[in-house]
């Protein structure tokens, strides 16, 4: 099995020969993050755990229950914000280990299941919400969002003309904001505006072929490359949406997230194990 297909250019950007297995045995694993004391945290969503992985000691669990969690970040203060799909609401975890939600409803409604998550350099929060993790009947929204959580804990609905918002990412400077829909297999693009609101909604990739996955975790590198996760691999492309290439794993990842001191890895979910990746470019902050 080739580690790059349809190269245009990624095969340069890739260091490691092979992936790397570093977790297997686990359900479905999603929305990987590495946290500056030198671990990789991680959801397995079926299983209701948050996993935590290091060199010396593997994956062990961190968290249980986890509301079902997906995406996960970090915050300024390297508090983890979670997406729950059980619990229907977006959570950051304080020092002393408390949780509490920082978005359950909106005017009033409960929330569909917040997928995944990135925070803006002004602290700001931004997540997408897609009925994954909700029953068709148990909905009180008629409308799968992107949001934005201000400082100051204000929600604000900034798109609501997804089917399944999924993946999110800022490009390096912040002045846009990548979006996936993975029932439509393509990437959407927005500027950001100074009070933090989104205009355009550009095409940026169109990822619609015959492969099993579908368009979902995104990272950016320092040079402004968007990895997306999706049909047959991890997608990449550059600044303008030219496909690079598509790195090819043993198991089609679910999300993507750069990883150890210098940033120069990437560590993938992919359904039951957790691989990683060198490359030869870093992750944008």
């Amino acid at each position: 099995m080739p580690l790059v297909s349809d190269d245009r250019g990624l095969g340069a950007l890739v260091a490691s020969t092979e992936a790397e297995k570093i977790a297997s045995g686990l359900t479905f694993t999603e929305g990987p993050v590495w946290h500056p004391d030198g671990c990789l945290l991680f959801s397995d969503i079926p299983n209701n755990r948050i996993h935590k992985w290091t060199a010396a000691d593997g994956a062990q669990v961190w968290r249980e229950p986890s509301g079902n969690s997906n995406g996960l970040t970090l915050d300024h203060k390297a508090h983890l914000i979670a997406c729950e799909h059980g619990n229907r609401r977006v959570s950051r975890t304080a020092d002393d280990g408390a949780v509490t939600a920082i978005a359950e409803r909106y005017e009033g409604k409960r929330l569909n299941s917040p997928n995944d998550v990135v925070v803006h350099s002004s602290g700001a929060i931004y997540f997408t919400d897609p009925p994954y993790g909700v029953q068709q009947n148990q909905r009180e929204l008629d409308f799968q969002g992107v949001y934005r959580i201000a400082e100051d804990g204000g929600l604000t609905l900034l798109v609501d003309d997804f089917l399944k918002p999924n993946g999110l990412a800022f490009s390096p400077d912040e002045q846009r904001l990548y979006v996936d829909d993975t029932d439509r297999h393509h990437i959407r693009v927005f500027d950001v505006q100074a009070d933090g609101t989104l205009t355009g909604g550009r095409l940026f990739a169109d990822m619609n072929v015959r492969a099993d996955g579908g368009a979902d975790g995104m990272k950016v590198d320092a040079d402004g490359r968007v990895y997306c996760t999706g049909p047959g691999g991890c997608w990449c492309f550059a600044a303008d949406g030219t496909h690079l290439g598509t790195l090819v794993l043993p198991e089609v990842p679910a999300n993507v997230a750069w990883g150890d001191d210098d940033r120069s890895t990437l560590y993938f979910t992919a359904r039951t194990s957790v691989y990683r990746l060198r490359m030869r470019v870093r992750g944008s902050a």
